[in-house]
């Protein structure tokens, strides 16, 4: 991605240009939204990218700088499997971050708290936890001076707090990575991100006492991300049976899973951006500082109807179309099912996904009696399975929209 046409001096610039500035790194971020959710599909890193989402949400930044933005998706990716101090030392020193939480506005006669405050409530101990106003206060001051020019992290030791402070409990003249190294000290930092990781890969609720256990692997370990998922996915919790589909799709799971699945083809990419509007879940622009809520908050009365309708409109020629007076891909969006031929006429000036039926046909030989096996995880609602008993559909293809577009396709 060329962000040469960014590195301009603004203030040079007329307010008209500098709105066409802004016009165009919005649509850069939205090309590195269709560009991740490539790779997504595409590597063989499976749960590297998954983790990799997973801090995409912890760590929610909300800019429209492309450049930012991608350089703190590597580093997430960088680390998503190594050392979770590592990686949190360095994302709280991305520009990204940094302008986010108006770290550049921390200075030593006016210190701002907002990093200081999310690090802990967010980021490390959670909510409420272990920490107190005046431990926000006090790291704050420690933070002051961490900026960034041209890019790049600096530190401007002018700006800095040199005097003596006081935070969850430890006393001297602390920095920044001082901080850090205190709230990883915390076993609470531990706990916090072991719950979390939990829901995110078991998806329910586990007992305190095998909490505890998950919580010392990962302290013990030195917060050691690799050691930490091996021992979730080689439990047995892991394997129980009430974790099988007890967890709702999120939109970016529900999208990459079915288009990894049938190896689709989207020619025109904006329609994916579209997709995520609606599904209200869109790479990059996390709702806010928390992320997304998860969980049942995926579920309403307008995206429970997009997602049972996702089948057809990915797999069976649906049209997605937009105001095309102009380039942002926030418009709204239609969606307009095949119907009649009048209809498919249309569709065909607007295609813009082509799944591979072959390729999927050819993977499933032999093995087409266990479809509704092989595409649902959880077990069919007495509904369901009646629908799918009367159901007429013979085609490998019909047969799998039809599994689908079923609410269990939903969970895992």
């Amino acid at each position: 991605m060329d962000f040469s046409k960014l590195a301009v001096d603004r203030k040079s610039l007329s307010r008209e240009e500098k709105k066409e500035l802004r016009k165009l790194a919005t649509k850069m971020v939205y090309e590195l939204d269709v560009m991740w959710l490539e790779q997504m599909v595409e590597t063989k890193a499976v749960l590297r990218e998954k983790m990799t989402f997973f801090f995409h949400d912890h760590f929610a930044v909300r800019i429209k700088n492309p450049k930012e933005n991608l350089d703190l998706n590597n580093i997430l990716r960088k680390h998503a499997l190594g050392n979770f101090g590592d990686l949190l030392m360095e994302v709280s020193k991305s520009p990204a971050m940094i302008g986010f939480l108006n770290n550049k506005q921390n200075k030593k006669d006016s210190p701002n708290e907002n990093f200081a405050r999310e690090v802990m409530e967010l980021f490390t101990l959670g909510r409420d936890n272990v920490y107190t106003e005046t431990d926000i206060k006090e790291a704050a001051r420690a933070f002051t001076g961490w900026s960034v020019a041209n890019g790049e992290f600096i530190f401007r030791q002018r700006q800095h707090d040199t005097g003596s402070k006081t935070t969850l409990g430890e006393t001297g003249n602390f920095d920044g990575e001082d901080v850090i190294r205190i709230l990883l000290k915390q076993k609470q930092t531990a706990r916090y991100l072991a719950t979390k990781i939990l829901d995110f890969l078991v998806g329910r609720p586990i007992p305190d006492a095998h909490l505890d256990v998950f919580t010392d692997i990962f302290y013990d370990s030195n917060y050691d991300l690799e050691v930490f998922i091996r021992a979730i996915l080689t439990s047995e919790i892991f394997y129980q049976e009430e974790t099988i589909a007890c967890k709702i799709k999120s939109p970016t799971e529900l999208l990459v899973g079915m288009t990894r699945l049938f190896e689709i083809e989207y020619k025109e990419p904006k329609a994916i951006v579209q997709i995520q509007r609606k599904l209200n879940q869109v790479l990059f622009f996390p709702p806010n500082v928390a992320g997304w809520s998860g969980g049942r908050a995926w579920i309403d009365s307008s995206t429970l109807m997009i997602r049972l309708k996702l089948s057809s409109l990915l797999l069976n020629f649906g049209v997605i179309e937009w105001d095309e007076k102009g380039d942002d891909p926030e418009q709204k969006l239609i969606i307009i099912e095949k119907k009649r031929d009048k209809i498919q006429e249309k569709v065909e000036k607007k295609i813009n996904a082509h799944p591979n039926w072959k390729g999927f046909e050819k993977n499933m030989n032999g093995h087409e009696d266990d479809l509704e096996a092989f595409l649902i995880q959880a077990k069919l609602s007495e509904g369901a399975q009646i629908t799918i008993n009367k159901s007429d559909s013979v085609s490998l293809k019909d047969r799998a929209i039809e599994l689908l577009s079923l609410p269990e396709y939903q969970l895992y």
